[in-house]
């Protein structure tokens, strides 16, 4: 986790020392990512892409077999279920996937170094933290080959499929806080010469703001552009209502958030390119791309997917549970992993009309959580990097009650200080800006269907919300009439 205190040396420099930290990181990034053979690698990749049914069911089967036998013999988690079963009179096999158990995140959570194998040294690892919908990310490892194979395979059919490739100029807009939340005015990006690309600050994005972002894409001319899905629709509304011109991009990528279609349409209109969606989750046992025909791809190499209800198959074409097991991190492997959303795999039906002959989902539900607006009408996705304190904090959900306040839900555990509140509450007001964070310590959050909860909720009814966004003067609120405020 990067410290406050680093934070706010960082935001402290000047413009250019922030680009060259920012290049420096890119460039250690980079070496992790692409090794010598990392081209040779994608294209091997795209050649999987027209693989037949049979040598897919053949690379399964081996695939799936390898990460279960190294999960049995040096895993200790794994190594304990099967010996415990073992104790029990259970002779199941374990070489079958249907007689091990679903593994819930909130396992992984408790004790993730129960998950990595018994070789691996995590100190020469890359360590990672997911973004927790819930409020609590998980923890995990990748040896530098899971995460070269990752990359390659994002480079292939996240890039490659669209005519772009890792060697272009490209735009991020991302949420890690390139620039102090109270930053008025530009830069409020970053640009990274170690990764080719400029890293924008969603944060700061608004109607309002969107002329400053479209400027330096003019002036970097990236290739392509990646980001939230609310992110780039903010910046294509602003870009509409300003009447700018579109960069001369190759193709628009959305992360992380569902592509909505009224999302899709005012993306097209303002950069006059195509517009595809992307599916998966920080763990990368499921990743998805869209090809230029529509049809959301599944990525075979990354996991094998069930889909389930009540614990048992669905047929094709049926919405269920998505349950995983990841064939891409064998020193931490995650089995039969309920990676928290719903869907459906389409029916067999032959190479997709791009050639490709990939599986695809028909149907992907339960990803959406609401998004929060600000006063001066930012649209913020992830307030999750903010809950990334060294705190005893189980679960939280945050409700933005009115543009003044938020409220935070939380479960803590022994040791939890009024220290851990106010540093979550600065960390949040580093997002939102100036608002009141209010706590309420609960037992439990409430679930809804599935079990699930939004990690992020706003009450803003549609009016305050496409008022703010439009950068219209806001109407009073009702606390603000209650002397709450000085």
């Amino acid at each position: 986790m990067v410290s406050k205190a680093t934070f706010s040396f960082y935001h402290a420099l000047p413009y250019p020392l922030r680009c060259a930290i920012a290049g420096a990181r890119g460039l250690w990034l980079s070496r992790w990512r692409y090794g010598p053979g990392a081209d040779a690698q994608a294209e091997e990749f795209l050649t999987h892409d027209r693989w037949s049914d049979e040598q897919w069911r053949s690379w399964r089967e081996e695939a799936v077999a390898r990460v279960l036998h190294r999960a049995r013999k040096s895993v200790p988690w794994y190594r304990e279920h099967w010996d415990a079963r073992r104790r029990n009179g259970d002779m199941s096999s374990p070489e079958l996937l249907e007689n091990w158990p679903i593994l819930e995140k909130d396992e992984v959570r408790r004790n993730p170094m129960a998950f990595l194998a018994d070789d691996c040294d995590p100190k020469s690892m890359y360590q990672v933290r997911t973004s927790g919908t819930t409020g609590k990310p998980i923890e995990f490892y990748q040896s530098q080959a899971t995460v070269q194979r990752q990359y390659a395979l994002t480079e292939a059919r996240m890039k490659r499929w669209y005519g772009v490739s890792r060697h272009d100029r490209w735009a991020h807009l991302g949420g890690q806080l390139v620039a102090p939340v109270s930053q008025k005015d530009p830069p409020f990006w970053v640009r990274s010469f170690g990764l080719h690309k400029v890293y924008m600050s969603s944060v700061h994005l608004s109607v309002a703001t969107a002329p400053a972002y479209h400027r330096e894409i003019m002036r970097f001319r990236p290739a392509y552009l990646l980001g939230f899905s609310s992110a780039l629709h903010t910046l294509a509304e602003g870009m509409l209502a300003a009447n700018l011109p579109s960069p001369d991009l190759k193709v628009v990528i959305s992360d992380s958030e569902p592509l909505l279609d009224y999302q899709r349409e005012a993306i097209e209109r303002a950069f006059t390119c195509p517009v595809v969606e992307t599916y998966g989750q920080s763990e990368a046992v499921m990743m998805a791309s869209q090809c230029l025909h529509g049809r959301m791809h599944l990525w075979p190499e990354t996991g094998y997917l069930e889909v389930l209800a009540d614990g048992r198959p669905v047929p094709a074409g049926e919405v269920g549970d998505f349950i995983v097991t990841g064939l891409n991190n064998p020193d931490m492997p995650f089995i039969r992993y309920r990676v928290g959303d719903r869907g459906a795999v389409a029916p067999a039906s032959g190479p997709c009309a791009c050639g490709r002959n990939l599986p695809h989902l028909s149907t992907i539900v339960g990803r959406i959580d609401d998004i929060v607006v600000t006063a001066d009408g930012r649209q913020i996705s992830r307030l999750d990097p903010a809950f990334r304190i060294d705190a005893p904090l189980i679960e939280a959900q945050v409700i933005q009650e009115s543009f003044d306040l938020m409220r935070v839900r939380c479960v803590v555990g022994a040791g939890w200080l009024p220290e851990h509140e106010d540093a979550l509450a600065e960390r949040i007001r580093d997002r939102m800006g100036p608002v009141r964070v209010e706590f309420e310590k609960v037992d439990r959050i409430p679930r809804g269907p599935n079990n699930k909860f939004k990690f992020l909720t706003s009450k803003l009814t549609p009016e305050e919300r496409a008022r703010a966004i439009r950068c219209e003067p806001a109407a009073p609120v009702e606390t603000a009439r209650n002397g709450e405020f000085a």
